[in-house]
């Protein structure tokens, strides 16, 4: 595959200002970054800026999960959860390196809203409406859910339902799906903001002016048509781009916990259900996950944290569902929070409001997608490019009218390849010198790829070099706070936030990227910086 790199960003940096562009796409999360893989497989011509690192918001705070929503049904969106099922099938075939298949445990109480009966009726409706794809639902008695789940709350349990779902890296499918972008021609670039909008006479937008935030240069991008897909910062860029913009955002936080598996050791992911909301305990292969709050947010999106009240509630959460576990917060190995883009619908409260998203082309010409599941992200990519294709011509429309994002985003890796892990394995093991513990981190996370990253860059060095080396040349990675962060589970699953493995990134992106002492010294002021912020709440 191509580079994705700092070296392609300067490249697209230079073309930029002097191309057109058929969409310039503004914002570079997963809504962004799927727009940017279906534009560009049709044939046109995509430029996307980003104003910071790529899933530096919401799209890597989610709760991690490629999940039809079984909540909705208590709603009655059965279109909602159809679409999301749907796509969740499409997506095992689609990244089976980043999204994986777990069963989660519904345990049901004699307090609880939903009796048995109910619930058993809405498990035959989740797998009706996956068209029964996946592996069916299990109804479980209060014996047989207190084996499968020892830690499990026994008291007043009437029983539990088990059914099927997934769970992704979900900061790392941004990556690869704007890495599939490239590879099809787009033009990237992160650390670029959107400052503004020139309005022609006709009262279209012509171009955007933009500012690469590293160098401090400003030029403007011409394109025939424009693309909004910030997410929770829509009404602030619509606001900036044009004096009558109306806001359409309920914007919600949420907030998850993380926690070390041996400390909290599920068997299954388990749906916790409040008074409120559900909440997850969701056990991935580094950490266990237990979230999400919602509550109504009025701040701006970059300030987003977590409070004490949210750490409360959660850990109230899990003692109510796991007693025996004496959860307390010393345990809690981190926290992230998160801003949803929900779209006002005038619910009565935040949790009724609806996860649909909605397309609009406002009167000035520039296209807005707002909301949606991250489970729909590429139907809500092939939705957004078909509505902007109505602004093109009839022939520009049949040149570019199918859509092509049904195959894998990494053509290296597919379902077949990826499961034949034990032969990566076994291969790892007489290439290289990583333990046993690395040898399944890196064939799990990158599948079949992992051979030629080891072929590529030596068969002697550590895991954390092999990932910093695949990120800086593949995901277009600039600096360690990133590196830590979004493509690598260090800051969320190890207790140290990855400190003990920091000088062996700090080497190669010195090397790597010709980095000055003086900037690794910023860079690492930075880390902990974002680190005290996230984890201000700690007493």
């Amino acid at each position: 595959m191509k580079a994705f790199s700092k070296e392609t960003r300067e490249e697209n940096l230079r073309r930029l200002p002097v191309e057109e562009f058929d969409l310039l796409i503004i914002g570079g999360g997963i809504n962004g970054a799927g727009a940017a893989r279906d534009a560009a497989m049709r044939g046109m011509k995509v430029a996307l800026i980003e104003a910071n690192d790529f899933a530096s918001g919401t799209s890597s705070r989610s709760s991690k999960m490629v999940h039809g929503g079984i909540r909705y049904l208590e709603n009655l969106e059965f279109h909602l959860v159809f679409e999301a099922l749907s796509e969740r099938q499409k997506l095992f075939s689609l990244a089976p390196h980043l999204v994986h298949h777990i069963r989660f445990m519904l345990p049901l109480y004699e307090t609880g809203r939903v009796g048995m009966a109910k619930m058993g009726l809405g498990m035959w409706a989740y797998d009706a409406l996956s068209l029964f794809q996946a592996e069916m639902h299990e109804h479980l008695n209060v014996k047989q859910s207190v084996a499968r789940q020892p830690l499990l709350q026994a008291k007043q349990l009437l029983g539990s339902y088990v059914y099927s779902d997934g769970y992704m890296d979900d900061d790392r499918l941004v990556h690869e799906t704007l890495r599939s972008a490239n590879e099809h021609g787009a033009v990237i670039v992160n650390y670029t903001k959107a400052c503004g909008a020139k309005i022609s006479a006709d009262g279209k937008v012509e171009t955007v002016s933009a500012k690469d935030l590293l160098s401090g240069r400003e030029f403007t991008v011409k394109a025939r048509h424009f693309l909004s897909t910030v997410g929770p910062w829509s009404d602030e860029l619509g606001s900036q781009f044009f004096s009558d913009w109306k806001k359409n955002l309920r914007p919600t936080k949420g907030v998850h916990l993380t926690f070390e598996k041996n400390r909290l050791p599920l068997s299954s992911a388990v749906v916790m259900a409040t008074e409120q909301r559900i909440v997850f305990g969701i056990p991935r292969h580094e950490m266990v996950i237990v979230g999400t709050t919602d509550t109504d947010f009025k701040g701006s999106p970059e300030d987003v944290n977590t409070d004490r009240n949210d750490v409360e509630y959660l850990l109230g959460v899990v003692d109510k569902y796991f007693p025996g576990s004496k959860i307390k917060e010393s345990d809690i190995v981190a926290s992230y929070a998160g801003v949803r883009p929900l779209v006002a619908d005038g619910s009565s409260t935040e949790g009724k409001t609806s996860r649909e998203h909605t397309i609009f082309t406002e009167p000035h010409g520039v296209t807005f997608v707002i909301g949606g599941k991250y489970t729909t992200y590429r139907l809500i990519a092939k939705q957004a490019i078909e509505h902007c294709l109505a602004h093109f011509s009839i022939e520009d429309r049949v040149r570019w009218g199918r859509c092509q994002t049904e195959v894998p985003i990494n053509p290296l890796i597919s379902e077949e390849s990826f499961a034949d892990r034990e032969h990566l394995q076994n291969l790892l093991r007489l290439e290289t010198d990583l333990n046993e513990d690395e040898i399944h981190w890196l064939s799990d996370r990158h599948g079949p790829e992992c051979l030629e990253i080891v072929q590529r860059y030596g068969a002697d060095l550590t895991y954390t070099e092999y990932e910093a080396l695949h990120a800086i040349d593949n995901t277009m990675c600039l600096n360690l706070l990133d590196f830590m962060h979004r493509r690598v589970p260090y800051v969320l699953a190890r207790k140290d936030h990855g400190a003990g493995l920091l000088e062996q990134a700090i080497q190669v992106f010195q090397r790597r990227l010709k980095i000055s002492d003086a900037e690794i010294h910023q860079q690492i002021e930075h880390l902990n910086k974002q680190l005290a912020h996230e984890f201000s709440w700690r007493r």
